[in-house]
């Protein structure tokens, strides 16, 4: 039976000690990623693999907290070709909306299919590192998360909370350790990570996403 998790909007069918996670798809009949569609009465399920997207191996690695909700404003900062945007397009439902950055143009070209299917998601053709070009383009939200392998992921993400996340509110990081600093051990780039992080956020939860993603964690703050 697939009931609903802890995690609003993200639900799970449960296969012995196997999680299966999905959300409830937001254009029925359509797959984005080649993922499964399981129909159950009225409503369509897409699947959501952890292998493909760092958000689901995060609640599947047993993250306390993810606080994105129906009706949410949200930036997604590394958004791809769309897999995770995609869900999170499902969670937030016809009253959010999702704004998918990304500094790829033909990434953002596979992104504009996406919308074409999907009304509340708009893509942004843009550089993180650079929130100044686009501010007139993206308003105070409610919701941000970052998925970008560079050096400076966590000075771009700090200069984004600052400027379009609405105090009180939360920001997820994906830190891929390796794009960081390639000659130290992940552990230790996580503990920098968050000394940084905690310098001007509240450091909520934080979780590792191996085996789902090599030297990955996942961090989820609070904006002061």
């Amino acid at each position: 039976m697939i009931k609903e998790t802890g995690f609003r909007g993200v639900f799970e069918l449960r296969k012995g000690r196997k999680r299966v996670l999905f959300t409830e798809n937001l254009v029925p009949g359509v797959s984005v990623y080649g993922e499964k569609l399981i129909k159950k009465g009225d409503v369509e399920y897409r699947e959501w693999r952890p292998d493909k997207s760092k958000l689901a191996a995060a609640i599947i690695k047993g993250i306390h907290q993810v606080n994105l909700k129906p009706d949410t404003v949200v930036l997604y900062l590394g958004a791809s070709t769309g897999t995770t945007v995609s869900h999170v397009s499902d969670i937030v439902g016809k009253g959010g909306f999702v704004f998918a950055l990304d500094s790829a143009p033909r990434v953002v070209r596979e992104l504009v299919f996406l919308c074409e299917q999907r009304s509340n998601i708009a893509p942004v053709l843009a550089d993180a590192n650079q929130p100044d070009t686009y501010k007139d383009l993206v308003p105070l939200v409610d919701w941000l998360y970052q998925d970008i392998a560079q050096k400076s992921q966590v000075d771009i993400f700090l200069k984004n909370v600052d400027l379009f996340l609405k105090p009180g509110h939360f920001a997820l990081l994906a830190v891929k350790a390796r794009s960081i600093d390639v000659t130290k051990e992940p552990s230790v780039v996580f503990d920098e990570v968050r000394k940084n992080l905690e310098k001007s956020l509240i450091v909520a939860d934080k979780v590792l996403l191996k085996p789902y993603q090599k030297d990955h964690c996942l961090f989820v703050c609070k904006k002061r």
